[in-house]
């Protein structure tokens, strides 16, 4: 209704008043009161519900779970010095005859647990299963669970809709990185969708599931309505109730399959795939407000795009391939300018359905609001002629019409610094990569730039692998802060790349060191001959993630570079498999050809000599191919350490205590053995930080220890020569 906003403070949701004819917040009052902590406050439709998420003990949401000594000892901690407490179990079976347990009851539960592990002088965990500990934490023994309160009482009465009788010990929404909101509210506040995985080894496998959950009926079971092996996922209602719209990938265990949108006719309980020629990812989604029509972004070719797909009629229209500014407005220059590689995220459609709001960010600003106007009736073309709305089949061959769509800058907050300074526009180009496939590459030249000038270059890997360069504000690898000091910044979208099909993206999986390296390789050429200015004889390679495994690849394969910088890269794939968390990442990426799913794009068909008593392929794990040639086996076929002795290269390897996708010790091995071999190396280690550099001292720490690494190796700054 308007009346109020849910705010977030220190772990717990406070309320607001909101007025909004002063457009002004009033004091805001503490709403929860949860020992786990609460998050992610979600309005129901009518304004008399909160759905938000909090940390609890699963055992403690049943009645009598605390006395329960039965089940999979996950990661509990000692409660108690003379015992350990079995709690957690992926065996939903198991709970189903348990009672829910009343809030006052659960919340009380996990205090008590809370405060006598505290008190307790034995830290130790027990573990018998997989994903005990997550990107950069242990999991410990507690649990997210959703959590609704309910006004239309009195009070919050707070209750957990997801306890364990109903999801056993798993994560409720489900945890994964960079994913959308994992529950939404239907539209008469009477039923909920959430993502859950109920694996049973859930550290192999990517099958989330979207579940349905009536509200209004006593002791309603929640109810799975995705059918997919893959992982689904971000359910969103339709205004209207009919249609609950939700993400998909086919296949288990590669979280870098297609996402397709898939649409759910909730009375006749059918799904259909919305769009199955469209080739790129829906990475988000909303509705618009009269049901008939769904926003999406998708990353293409170095943008982040919004489009609009019509069930009505099943169009399908790029809205900001391309955006003008209102005429004479400050926004003109800036945006018929910059913006055809923007990227886009954050949809909201205003209540009337005129006006979408999107954040916004390019290569030279952070992102800030915008809004974008809609009209159902007609388009403006790249001529800026109006036109009627044409429907478009979703193919990426198809994808070539700009539709300029008028946008408005809402928020302005960082264009005073931002117009002391000089930020360059980044630069597209082709070229033909490996198979001659046409690849993308971008380009940013340093402030005050002279084409007379030979500068050096810093150039950058992604990582993912399933990721890609574009037009983007980074707080991690920025392009306008590598490019300050005087270097020409040049990045290309090789193999595994997203936004160029999912061909492209497929066939970088098995392929780790082949095709991508190509592709890199084959990029740097072009840009040299195409870039007069590129200093080639100055030139390091950096990369993080997989673009750190690609940096200690290039390490270990060419002597081009006059030094590299290696972010948390994988080194030594045999080990790694060992001490990763996420199991079906691995287990999908150092497979064979053989090893895929029948069908699978990213080898040409001969090149699979198909098991067929396994048409859904294996999983690769190293000791099944301990036996076979180095040639054949994908965890020495692409192991850097393998090759380490030809490193020559300077070499800064950095690395973090708390990242558990890429164990630090994969770090520490190849700065020993840099060492050892008595190539000139380095070693940044961060004791605090995980598999991304997130606290702002650290990242300033990161930024000046890379950058005079990449200035001693080439010469530049206080290194000159004459200097």
């Amino acid at each position: 209704d308007g009346k109020w906003v849910s705010i977030s403070v220190k772990d717990q949701i406070y309320l607001a008043p909101w007025d909004e004819a002063a457009g002004r917040v009033g004091a805001a009052v503490q709403l929860t009161h949860v020992s786990g902590g609460a998050d992610g406050a979600v309005w129901s439709p009518d304004s008399r519900k909160l759905m938000f998420v909090a940390g609890v003990y699963p055992e403690c949401s049943v009645r009598g779970g605390t006395k329960a000594n039965a089940g999979v000892l996950r990661s509990a901690q000692n409660d108690n010095p003379n015992s350990v407490e079995v709690s957690g179990t992926r065996d939903v079976v198991g709970w189903k005859g348990a009672e829910p347990a009343g809030w006052a009851e659960e919340d009380a539960c996990d205090k008590a647990k809370d405060d006598a592990a505290a008190a307790s002088p034995v830290k130790g965990q027990v573990w018998d299963a997989l994903l005990y500990r997550h990107w950069d934490h242990y999991v410990g023994a507690k649990r997210s669970h959703i959590i609704e309160a309910d006004f239309s009482l009195g009070g919050a009465n707070p209750r957990d809709l997801t306890p364990r009788s109903a999801v056993g010990d798993v994560e409720v929404p489900t945890y994964f990185v960079g994913s959308p909101q994992e529950y939404a509210w239907a539209p008469d506040s009477k039923e909920i969708a959430y993502v859950a995985k109920l694996d049973p080894v859930p550290a192999a496998s990517t099958n989330n599931d979207v579940y349905t959950l009536r509200l209004d009926e006593p002791g309603a079971k929640a109810v799975k309505v995705s059918t997919s092996p893959g992982s689904d996922d971000e359910p969103e209602y339709s205004p209207d109730g009919k249609w609950l719209a939700f993400r998909s990938q086919a296949r288990d265990g590669f979280e870098s399959d297609k996402f397709r949108l898939m649409l759910l006719d909730r009375e006749k309980k059918t799904i259909q795939q919305l769009m199955p020629k469209f080739d790129g990812w829906v990475d988000e989604l909303a509705w618009a407000p009269e049901g008939r029509d769904i926003y999406f972004a998708s990353g293409h070719s170095g943008a982040e795009d919004i489009l609009d797909y019509r069930i009505t009629d099943h169009s399908l229209t790029v809205r900001t391939a391309g955006v003008m500014a209102f005429e004479n407005s400050e926004d003109s220059q800036i945006f018929r300018s910059e913006n055809r590689f923007a990227e886009y995220s954050d949809i909201q459609s205003s209540a009337d359905g005129k006006t979408l709001v999107a954040s916004m960010m390019t290569v030279r600003a952070p992102a800030g609001l915008v809004a974008l106007t809609v009209d159902d009736r007609e388009e403006i073309d790249d001529t800026m002629q109006k036109v009627p709305r044409r429907a478009f089949d979703g193919s990426i061959a198809g994808r070539t019409r700009n539709v300029l769509f008028a946008v408005r800058r809402i928020t302005r907050l960082n264009d005073p610094i931002l117009s002391g300074l000089d930020l360059q526009r980044m630069e597209s180009f082709t070229f033909k990569g490996a198979d001659a496939t046409e690849v993308q590459g971008f380009l940013l030249r340093p402030p005050n730039f002279d084409s007379a000038k030979k500068y050096p270059v810093k150039f950058l890997m992604h990582g993912g692998p399933q990721t890609a360069w574009g037009d983007a504000w980074s707080f991690r690898w920025n392009w306008e802060l590598m490019a300050s000091s005087g270097y020409v910044v040049v990045g290309i979208n090789r193999r595994g790349s997203t936004g160029y099909g999912q061909k492209f993206v497929d066939e970088v999986s098995g392929d780790w060191g082949g095709r991508a390296y190509v592709d890199l390789m084959k990029g740097l050429d072009y840009a040299e001959s195409k870039y007069p200015f590129m200093d080639k004889t100055r030139e390091c390679a950096l990369g993080a993630s997989y673009g750190g495994f690609m940096a200690d690849w290039v390490l270990t394969h060419t002597n081009r570079f006059k030094c590299i910088v290696t972010h948390d890269g994988l080194y030594d794939p045999e080990s790694a498999y060992g001490d990763t968390e996420e199991m079906w990442f691995n287990e999908w990426e150092f497979r064979r050809p053989e090893d895929f799913p029948k069908g699978w794009d990213g080898f040409t068909p001969t090149s699979q000599k198909r098991d067929v008593g396994h048409p859904d392929g294996h999983p690769a794990e190293p000791w099944r191919y301990q036996n076979l040639p180095a040639s054949e086996d994908p965890f020495r076929k692409w192991s850097p350490m393998l090759s380490i002795q030809n490193a020559k290269t300077p070499t800064l390897v950095i690395h973090s205590q708390k990242d558990y996708r890429l164990d630090v010790s994969q770090g520490m091995e190849l700065f020993t053995a840099l060492q050892r071999l008595g190539v000139p190396s380095k070693m940044l280690y961060f004791p605090d930080e995980g598999h991304w550099i997130l606290k702002p001292q650290n990242s300033q720490l990161w930024n000046e220890v890379v950058g005079d690494w990449c200035d001693r190796w080439t010469k530049t700054g206080k290194y000159a020569e004459g200097d």
